[in-house]
């Protein structure tokens, strides 16, 4: 499938960190025509498996996104939630939100609240129910809610809620039906809770127990008015070959791979470095007697909030880079 139109599949999905089950089993149903083998762990990652000569790689993306939860039903009818992952009250304003049942709702800050500092606690959202009782018929304590935004394309330019990291598991599907005989044994991982912790990923190295990890993911830019620096990638430059982010240093043999092969391939590529936010390679790094591990990322305006922005032309490039590297593994093991 193209990655337009896997990214329309997963996006429609129900999956916040904690609540994964039904990303992972389209995940799963994707994955499968493809795979000598398609299990979950007792965390929920999805592990894929598609055997071949050579070192153990692991490519990881995690499927959770960020979301909410209810925390209390008050006698009105509206919700308090708590934040699934790194939500900005101020950036979620106003958003519609939708939760796995298909309840719809708005996410509201309070009138008296002063909107450059609101807080969550300053926050409800309103599903229309009349008072306490009519909301309880809809909702629970403890459902989680994701933002109800459309994906909309204009171009190679696609905006909507979370691709961080959907658009990182479409390319890990992408990448999965065009890779026929991987140079290695092969590992596809798309993990769970990395929004609040790394949390699945931790637990998924430790099982796979790789030789060598690449993790996929979004990365911040430095291409929009007034960036404080955050990233250095640009959208419409390529794939973002990481160096180092908050959570991890990577491997310089592994940087230097993907770089050479990227260079000898035609495949447009840019130097990723994040002085906030991390991936899932830095719970992987560390893993047992550590890994060699490095990232391949897209680029990604406005992350965590209903409307990130992303160029899928990069993401192609992703694609492509992960399937050479994966097809010509050598160069990363010396």
């Amino acid at each position: 499938m193209e990655i337009l139109e896997l990214l329309k599949e997963l996006t429609a999905v129900h999956g916040p960190s904690g609540d994964e089950g039904n990303i992972r089993a389209k995940l799963a149903e994707l994955a499968a025509p493809f795979a000598a083998g398609v299990t979950a762990d007792t965390l929920g990652n999805l592990i894929v498996h598609k055997p071949g000569d050579g070192p153990r790689v692991m490519f990881a993306a995690h499927m959770d996104s960020t979301g909410f939860i209810v925390t209390h039903i008050e006698k009105e009818g509206f919700l308090r939630v708590g934040r699934l992952g790194g939500i900005a009250p101020k950036e979620a304003a106003y958003t519609p939100i939708r939760f796995k049942s298909g309840v719809q709702g708005v996410f509201v800050p309070e009138e008296k609240a002063e909107f450059g500092k609101l807080k969550l606690d300053e926050c409800f959202v309103d599903i229309g129910a009349k008072d306490e009782a009519e909301a309880k018929k809809l909702v629970q304590v403890g459902d989680t809610a994701v933002y109800d935004a459309p994906l909309r394309v204009q171009g190679s330019r696609v905006t909507g809620p979370y691709l961080d990291d959907r658009l990182a598991c479409a390319v890990l599907l992408a990448a999965l039906e065009q890779i026929e005989t991987p140079a290695c044994d092969l590992y596809m991982v798309f993990t769970v809770q990395e929004e609040v912790g790394l949390r699945g990923a931790r637990t998924a190295a430790w099982q796979v127990g790789p030789d060598i990890c690449i993790a996929v993911d979004v990365t911040d830019v430095d291409d929009t008015p007034g960036s404080e620096k955050n990233g250095t990638s640009r959208l419409g430059k390529g794939a973002a070959v990481k160096v180092m982010d908050s959570s991890v240093l990577c491997h310089p043999l592994v940087v230097s791979r993907l770089e050479e092969l990227a260079q000898v391939e035609g495949i447009p590529f840019q130097r990723d470095i994040m002085r906030g936010g991390g991936t899932d390679a830095g719970a992987i790094h560390t893993a047992r007697l550590g890994v060699k591990t490095g990232g391949i990322s897209v680029p990604c305006r406005y992350i965590h909030t209903p409307a990130e922005s992303a160029d899928l032309e990069d993401a192609a490039c992703c694609v492509r880079l992960l399937r050479s590297f994966c097809e010509s593994v050598k160069g990363a093991q010396n």
